[in-house]
């Protein structure tokens, strides 16, 4: 079990020279503006592996990953002001306790499936969103909220990430664990559980797999991670704006995954690039950003007529055939 578990894939090998790629040349291949967004994007990738996850490995549709990295991007902040803890200890408390509220939300898909589990998750990120436009985010004030008015505290970052550049490439390291986080649980008896389920929750019941307990831990990793990116994404300005957690946007986010590809973890990384750096380009080119929401539609609607797998599966496709031909066999 644990050789098959270190034995790494051509994908997987493939993404660990990406991320080590990304690690070392992403940071100076543009200003501010473009650091900021390259770690915007990195945290949404960590956020869509999530959802991706739970839509790949078992059909099921959350509309509420944005809304939980709202809830980890809370605690995080919160835990900040309130104690004199380091911020890994602050992201992994934040990580927690939002995988915890993935647990909360896992209580209606043991009952439900498709369009009305949909409803549901898209009800509790509706839910989050007014309580976020609401109280708004702590930034050192009193309270339990933790909220003033004016300027904002100083926000405590790792200490070995005090440059936005080396923020960047810490974020890249997080966001590659959380990969790797998500693939150890598919090789291992959690995926071989997830897969059957998938296929038939009778079958699964009778071999004897715990539906409910398992159905409940995909939602706990898909909380987990979000809580993660959230988390990370308030550290990377130490402030939060409600706007960037409406539950919108964790539709979009989920559209994307579906576009970039649910399997694999490069469709994390391309939906993640088409919700921060296609509309970051556009800004730069003096395009409009709306744009960008006729390109995801675009998107989409060739995601379902003509690749189910998504952009990613169709890379990976090309790739497959593209080694066959080298090798001399047949694609």
């Amino acid at each position: 079990m644990l050789r098959d578990l270190l034995r790494p894939t051509p994908s997987g090998l493939a993404g660990l020279i990406f991320a080590a790629l990304c690690f070392l040349f992403l940071p100076s291949l543009g200003g501010s503006y473009w650091t900021s967004a390259f770690t915007s994007a990195a945290c949404f990738a960590m956020a869509a592996s999530g959802v991706a996850f739970m839509y790949a490995r078992l059909g099921m549709v959350s509309l509420t990953q944005v809304g939980l990295m709202g809830i980890g991007g809370w605690v995080t902040l919160r835990l900040n002001y309130l104690l004199p803890l380091p911020f890994e200890a602050n992201l992994i408390l934040a990580s927690l306790a939002t995988m915890v509220f993935g647990w909360l939300l896992a209580l209606p898909a043991l009952r439900m499936r498709g369009l009305y589990l949909a409803l549901v998750t898209l009800m509790a990120a509706g839910g989050l969103e007014i309580i976020f436009a609401t109280y708004q985010f702590p930034n050192g004030g009193e309270g339990f909220w933790g909220v003033k008015i004016g300027s904002f505290d100083p926000f405590r970052g790792p200490a070995l990430a005090q440059t936005p550049e080396a923020y960047l490439r810490y974020v890249i390291v997080m966001v590659t664990l959380g990969f790797l986080f998500i693939e150890a649980h598919r090789r291992m008896f959690p995926g071989r559980a997830w897969a059957l389920i998938r296929r038939s929750e009778a079958a699964a019941m009778a071999s004897g797999v715990n539906v409910t307990l398992y159905k409940t831990w995909a939602f706990g990793i898909a909380g987990l991670l979000a809580g993660g990116a959230g988390g990370l994404l308030a550290g990377s300005l130490g402030l939060l704006d409600d706007g960037t957690f409406r539950s919108s946007e964790s539709i979009m986010l989920f559209a994307l995954a579906v576009v970039g590809g649910a399997q694999y973890w490069l469709g994390a990384v391309i939906a993640a690039f088409l919700f921060r750096i296609l509309p970051a380009l556009l800004a730069d080119w003096g395009v409009d950003t709306d744009l960008a929401f006729i390109i995801f539609g675009a998107g989409l609607l060739h995601a379902i007529i003509t690749a189910p797998d998504g952009i990613a599966g169709q890379i990976m496709g090309a790739a497959r055939g593209l080694s066959a031909r080298i090798r001399g066999g047949k694609p």
